[in-house]
């Protein structure tokens, strides 16, 4: 790893970018060659499940009309298309069931956007006699995400935009500046051409809709575009995270702390601070699962015992799924209210796919009495960006009270997913598309398993589609 450029606390671009065109696979620890391998895998799988995502077949009809080309595949489906295009189907795909892993601290899903976009681009990179080896692979996802994670980390206000889309672009523009070799001013400058192109908007968030996912996948195309831009001379500006009208000026006016974005740099490859979702729902909304679930560990009480909720949380928790829960609700609202997901784990004993399909369990009555009943709180918790502590408490009909403080919720990097945990939740995702082979998924595993051995990262884009695809 070569670091020659002091960091300039007015602008840290020069430095991060040396980071990432300095640093190569020899450079990364064993720990974070392991724990990219653990999120390459979780997202391969939640992608695939991501095939029954809402309105998918109209999306890749749209996305076709865009340009003619078979260069990258869409996942399961198997339709070839431009790069560009694929990048925004899977990008989609990824996030569209709320299953993709996330930086709690950084409040945002990188691989959904960088992963889509990467292997869009190393199929079209291998179909021109170019591939992308698995040690350049794992480097370029490694260094993409410590760039989306410092912007996320960084900024230290309230969220404002959609940071999945914005810094995960980020990312992966980075990330095929690295895999193209550039130097590091042509890599900012790619940067500057994402920035240009740059979207995410949090309305979708608050209403449930499905553009939410579809802008990691606007953000993952914009990538692939300003490589390309890039590579061919076209450069955008140099100034985009601290300039007058840049990245943090705009998006992130809520306050900024880029000191403490680079110490978490120095600390650790950020990949290592990466966070499971073991359910597909919002983020924020797993510290009461996780609540639930010991209390009943602890006391074994039902669904029809519980007579009132309450839930003290940090403040972007009560903002952001802390929402009333509706008659009918659509699938993406009631995966990011947390009333609703309380209840969707207390009637159904777990909470996954299914339980956000159709209207009997979106409109399930005991799920909704339930939702009525849980009171969110906001506690004292400075931070902007905290998912926890949470404090959980159950109040039962018999007029037993039962609670927990949840210091850090399941699926976080200090309560990580046990490597079988890891493997179930791929397979149930892999079993969720139909049609994929069995065999199929376990050659996947072994194959992400020895991934630095690759000499073409490509082939797993062909393991990705269903069979006679």
């Amino acid at each position: 790893m070569t670091e020659s450029t002091t960091i300039q606390a007015d602008n840290p671009l020069p430095w991060l970018a040396e980071r990432v065109t300095g640093t190569g696979f020899d450079d990364l620890p064993a720990l974070s060659v392991e724990k990219a391998k653990t999120f390459l895998l979780d997202t391969f799988g939640v992608g695939v499940a991501g095939c029954n995502g809402y309105k998918l077949d109209s999306l890749i009809e749209v996305a076709a009309s865009w340009g003619q080309g078979d260069e990258a595949t869409v996942w399961v489906s198997g339709q070839r298309l431009p790069a560009a295009a694929a990048a925004f189907v899977n990008g989609y795909q990824i996030h569209s069931l709320e299953y993709d892993c996330v930086s709690e601290e950084a409040v945002l899903h990188p691989f959904a956007t960088i992963l889509s976009a990467v292997m869009a681009y190393a199929e079209r990179r291998a179909a021109r006699g170019n591939p992308v080896s698995g040690r350049d692979f794992l480097a370029a996802v490694v260094l993409g995400v410590d760039i989306s994670l410092f912007i996320g980390k960084s900024a230290v206000g309230p969220i404002s935009f959609f940071r999945p889309a914005t810094a995960g672009g980020m990312g992966a523009a980075a990330a095929l500046a690295r895999l193209e070799g550039f130097d590091a001013d042509t890599l900012i400058r790619t940067m500057g051409n994402q920035y240009g192109q740059a979207c995410g908007t949090l309305q979708p968030h608050v209403e449930g809709s499905p553009l939410l996912g579809m802008q990691v996948g606007f953000n993952a195309r914009a990538a692939v575009a300003s490589c390309d831009f890039a590579a061919h001379g076209i450069l955008g500006p140099a100034d985009i995270l601290t300039g007058q009208y840049g990245f943090f000026t705009l998006f992130e006016r809520g306050g900024l702390d880029i000191d403490h974005g680079l110490a978490e740099l120095r600390e650790a490859f950020q990949i290592e601070r990466m966070s499971h979702k073991p359910f597909p729902s919002g983020r924020l909304t797993h510290g009461v699962v996780d609540g639930l679930m010991r209390l009943q560990r602890q006391h074994g009480f039902g669904a029809e015992d519980v007579a009132a909720i309450t839930c003290t949380v940090p403040q972007l928790v009560k903002r952001l799924v802390g929402r009333p829960i509706i008659p009918d609700p659509a699938p993406n609202y009631a995966k990011l209210c947390l009333g609703f997901v309380a209840g969707t784990y207390l009637v159904h004993g777990e909470v996954d796919v299914e339980q956000f399909l159709g209207a009997e369990m979106l409109q399930h009555p005991l799920t909704h009495e339930i939702a009525r009943n849980v009171t969110v709180i906001q506690n004292d918790n400075p931070s902007h960006s905290a998912m926890a502590p949470q404090t959980i408490r159950v109040e039962l009909k018999s007029g037993a009270v039962h609670e927990v403080e949840v210091a850090s919720v399941y699926g976080h990097y200090t309560n990580p997913l046990t490597r079988d945990e890891n493997l179930a939740k791929f397979r149930r995702c892999w079993a969720r598309a139909g049609g994929m082979a069995v065999e199929t998924g376990e050659a996947l595993i072994e194959t992400v398993d020895r991934i630095e051995t690759l000499d073409d990262v490509s082939v797993i884009a062909r393991m990705l589609v269903a069979p006679g695809r």
